[in-house]
């Protein structure tokens, strides 16, 4: 079963079942997910079984809800500063691949000349994916923003006036609601734009931490329940109607250098990634990159990321922040 969550033409948030390509069946009862998915821990009841219960017999034109923009991201929080935005790298080959490149500082392919993104990826091949309830080697992870840097489905993708470069990044990404005992619950999984500055990254390691401060997509579908173990997708990008780069991409754990359980403790294990309410999207990797095969994006390309799984594709056109200037801070 997937989820949308939407703007009628009045302003008023939706929730809806996905029923085919065009079709939407509504939802009476919560206008977010972060609701339905609230009451669901409250209930002691699964997602699937309330949402199949709140269907109201009301339909929506799918297709015109996304040529009108009204899409929403599949699941957010009424405070935004609530929703941490996260994830991992290095869990997928292509993406090991791409790293190694722009990192790379030595030949070889002892041990010893291994650059580092190389070594973590070997780490998680060899003990990345442990039995359930045991805990294997601990992942790459990046802190990328919080709710307000989360862009619509169909929306421009802002870059700063300062980044070198916007390159997209295709990932499956986990949603995450904490229990008001700070248990983690899985809402499901959407797929992502975690979208980075690959050549400001490639200048240096260390810089790894300002690339992923940018802005990300995510959806617009959300799958409840399980990820199926292979999944299958293409990312692209459009210029002028045209694609000029496309390549197909492999994910889920079958593909994957590490459990989603061992990626999901090495996160939550942190105390202040378990305040009861709070939300997490939780970025699980890029299988592909297109700045991997000498990409270079541009104003008005539009990005493609889509699976089977996961319903329609999420789509974002890059669009470029006006400059700031330079920040100054006043005394008080």
């Amino acid at each position: 079963m997937n989820l949308v969550q939407y703007n009628d033409r009045d302003g008023t948030r939706r929730v809806a079942i996905v029923e085919d390509h065009d079709r939407l069946r509504t939802l009476a009862g919560s206008n977010t997910v972060y609701a339905l998915a609230t009451q669901a821990i409250h209930a002691g009841r699964s997602l699937t079984s309330l949402v199949t219960e709140r269907t109201d017999g009301g339909r929506a034109d799918y297709g015109t809800i996304v040529s009108e923009k009204r899409l929403l991201p599949p699941v957010d929080h009424p405070e935004p500063g609530r929703f941490w935005i996260t994830g991992t790298g290095l869990t997928h080959i292509g993406s090991a691949d791409a790293r190694d490149k722009m990192h790379a500082v030595a030949h070889g392919e002892d041990e010893e000349n291994l650059t580092d993104s190389m070594k973590i990826f070997r780490m998680g091949l060899s003990g990345g994916k442990p039995a359930a309830g045991s805990i294997g080697v601990q992942p790459e992870w990046f802190f990328k923003g919080v709710g307000t840097c989360v862009v619509n489905p169909e929306a421009g993708m802002p870059m700063p006036s300062f980044a070198l470069a916007g390159g997209e990044e295709a990932e499956i990404v986990g949603l995450y609601l904490l229990g008001p005992d700070a248990q983690p619950w899985r809402i499901g999984y959407c797929l992502g734009n975690e979208f980075s500055d690959q050549v400001t990254e490639a200048q240096n390691y260390l810089y790894l931490a300002h690339s992923k401060l940018r802005a990300c997509a995510l959806g617009p579908e959300l799958l409840l329940g399980a990820l199926p173990p292979r999944v299958e997708g293409r990312s692209r990008i459009v210029r002028d109607d045209k694609v000029i780069w496309e390549e197909p991409f492999l994910s889920g754990e079958e593909h994957m250098s590490h459990a989603i359980h061992n990626l999901e403790h090495y996160h939550f294990r942190y105390s202040m990634f378990r305040r009861p309410g709070d939300l997490h999207a939780y970025f699980l990797g890029a299988a592909v990159l297109s700045c991997a095969a000498g990409v270079e994006t541009r104003l008005g390309d539009r990005f493609e990321i889509e699976a089977p799984p996961f319903g329609r594709p999420l789509r974002n056109t890059l669009e470029r922040e006006p400059d700031a200037g330079i920040v100054t801070v006043r005394a008080l």
